[in-house]
């Protein structure tokens, strides 16, 4: 931990000093600490930035994302006193939206079952990525008709019939459906140009990191992100926000990048289109 700093919390920064001044060889975990090592006046070919190793064991082995959102749910459910039974299942595709139908009666005996669909985050994706779904959905009247029509024929809307069914035939069986989304998505039309380092964040609505350079009439700026409740990976850390309909782009590239992306729905700014989500409670009657 050579270099580091810490900020708030450990308050160990003068002895990490002392031992980097005794010592003969110096590995940091990142840039910074490296250049701060280099700054106390030690050798350069004592000083090797060689990571934190602990990250790169994290990044080299394959999550399964699914087992990951339900260790948060069951620790979100011990913090709020939630007991009991529950279930967590992720669609992504049509096998797995057919076999939920089927285990729908199953689900009746837990306290809580979460279901998360994934399609229509995958749709936009695909609407930007793929010719044949930008054909198929040109506009947004178009794009909305699409996805009205996958619903009407999905396995998520044959799962809500079933539990409306067995809630009929069941009356003792009290159901309750909340369905809502983590976040919204706008139809971005106009790039704006941005410069940052390889460790700038790579969303398109938003930019994270430090020695950013963008136009300030096209964005909203965080320069204190702890001010705002965001997390700060370094000390010159700072948040940047695509303003209306506008959307970031690099240099390099630039005008491959601003048509690749133009007229496609992203997610990830402060409009209210992203930030405001629907909430809607169903009850058997």
């Amino acid at each position: 931990e050579g270099g580091d700093v810490t900020e708030g919390g450990a308050l160990d920064d003068n002895i990490r000093h002392a031992i980097t001044k005794i010592a003969n060889i110096h590995l940091t975990s990142n840039k910074d600490s490296f250049n701060r090592i280099l700054k106390m006046g030690e050798e350069r070919w004592r000083c090797h930035n060689v990571g934190y190793a602990p990250f790169y064991d994290i990044q080299r082995q394959k999550f399964d994302k699914t087992d990951i959102e339900e260790t948060f749910l069951i620790d979100q459910l011990k913090r709020l006193g939630i007991k009991g039974n529950h279930s967590y299942t992720k669609i992504t595709n049509i096998a797995n939206g057919k076999k939920l139908v089927e285990n729908i009666p199953n689900m009746f005996s837990n306290v809580l079952n979460v279901i998360v669909y994934n399609f229509v985050d995958m749709l936009s994706h695909a609407r930007t990525e793929m010719e044949v779904i930008k054909e198929l959905a040109p506009n947004e009247a178009a794009y909305r008709s699409i996805t009205e029509s996958w619903i009407e024929h999905s396995p998520l809307l044959a799962a809500l019939q079933r539990v409306s069914d067995i809630g009929k035939s069941h009356p003792e069986k009290k159901v309750k459906i909340i369905i809502t989304t983590d976040h919204g998505s706008v139809r971005v039309k106009e790039a704006s140009k941005l410069v940052g380092d390889k460790n700038t964040s790579s969303n398109l609505r938003y930019k994270h990191g430090k020695s950013l350079s963008y136009s300030g009439k096209d964005v909203f700026d965080i320069g204190n992100p702890e001010k705002a409740g965001l997390p700060k990976s370094n000390l010159s850390s700072r948040y940047v926000f695509a303003k209306e309909d506008k959307y970031f782009v690099y240099p390099n590239n630039y005008n491959y990048y601003v048509n690749f992306f133009k007229n496609s729905f992203q997610h990830g700014g402060i409009s209210m289109e992203e930030m405001l989500i629907p909430i809607i409670i169903l009850r058997q009657k």
